[in-house]
């Protein structure tokens, strides 16, 4: 009879996996007192949820995939996420002080280093995906192209300059500069997924759409936890750096935004059972980081506060 699983240990051993990688990755070559190797552990291996590479791991789990490359794939998710904070919290950028409870690393570091230790990151997360065991290679020339378009001028680089720059005067501008901004590392993660997986196309755009609406549901609740008033120590990043920008709560105020806030967890829901049926690993993932991933189940006046 098989064993049953727990699915609290395989969470906590999927993370633990993840971070003792990233460790060995960002400790290759390193010298001990090398300043450069600081910045990218502090950027990489801070407290954080790792909500991109679980998801990558558990999607990919989902679908049956067993391949030993895996954890390295959702490495370099990560180390892309990382990378792209280091450089919103710049101070030409959103210039931020507080990440994860813990100065921002061009605090830490100065401007510098965080630049380079940020380019370094993007650097290493390919170089993962070069050395990764175990994949064929037009699987690993996906894997490297989607990575490629996430991170470039039609992706994360594109939603942080529509974000300093963009006009973002109605409700579909704020959402495609959010779509840009947290969507497509969501995207990237369950796209890299169904990559190695190999699934088929209608499984693969269902997942899509999935982390299309739980991006948009994201953005939504970093915007409630910057509204003034909450406690960066509980946020652990600052609060107040909105205010007076054309977010979506700023423009169609609390009640609407709770509302579609409501609507993008129903799609995300509703999506995330088309491409993955009744298996469990991924969906108890996701109602955990909301609270629920049924609309009611979660409060847009009370949601989480663990860190990015």
């Amino acid at each position: 009879m098989e064993a049953r699983i727990d699915p609290a240990a395989e969470l906590r051993a999927m993370r633990e996996a993840v971070e003792e990688r990233i460790a060995y990755w960002l400790l290759e070559g390193a010298a001990r007192d090398d300043k450069l190797s600081a910045a990218m552990r502090a950027g990489a291996l801070s407290s954080g949820k790792r909500m991109r590479p679980l998801l990558t791991m558990l999607v990919a789990r989902d679908l049956g995939c067993v391949s030993p490359a895996l954890v390295d794939v959702a490495c370099a998710v990560e180390l892309v996420h990382a990378s792209s904070l280091i450089l919103d919290d710049m101070p030409c950028m959103d210039n931020a002080q507080l990440r994860r409870g813990q100065p921002t690393v061009h605090v830490q570091f100065g401007e510098d280093v965080a630049i380079l230790a940020a380019i370094a990151l993007l650097s290493r997360a390919f170089g993962i995906l070069a050395a990764a065991p175990d994949i064929p290679p037009a699987v690993r020339a996906r894997l490297v192209g989607k990575l490629s378009e996430t991170i470039g001028a039609q992706g994360l680089v594109k939603g942080q300059f529509l974000d300093l720059h963009g006009k973002r005067a109605t409700v579909d501008d704020i959402a495609t500069t959010n779509e840009l901004k947290t969507g497509v590392l969501l995207g990237v993660a369950v796209d890299m997924a169904a990559i190695i997986a190999q699934a088929d196309d209608k499984v693969a755009a269902s997942l899509r759409a999935f982390a299309l609406a739980a991006g948009h549901a994201f953005q939504l609740r970093d915007d409630f936890q910057d509204v003034p008033g909450n406690d960066s120590a509980v946020t652990g990043k600052d609060t107040g750096k909105d205010a007076g920008k054309p977010t979506l709560i700023n423009t169609v105020g609390l009640d609407e935004a709770r509302r579609q806030l409501a609507g993008h967890l129903a799609d995300a829901e509703r999506c995330l059972g088309a491409a993955l049926g009744s298996r469990q690993r991924t969906r108890r993932f996701v109602e955990g980081l909301f609270g629920g991933t049924a609309a009611p189940a979660f409060s847009a006046a009370a949601p989480s506060y663990a860190p990015n």
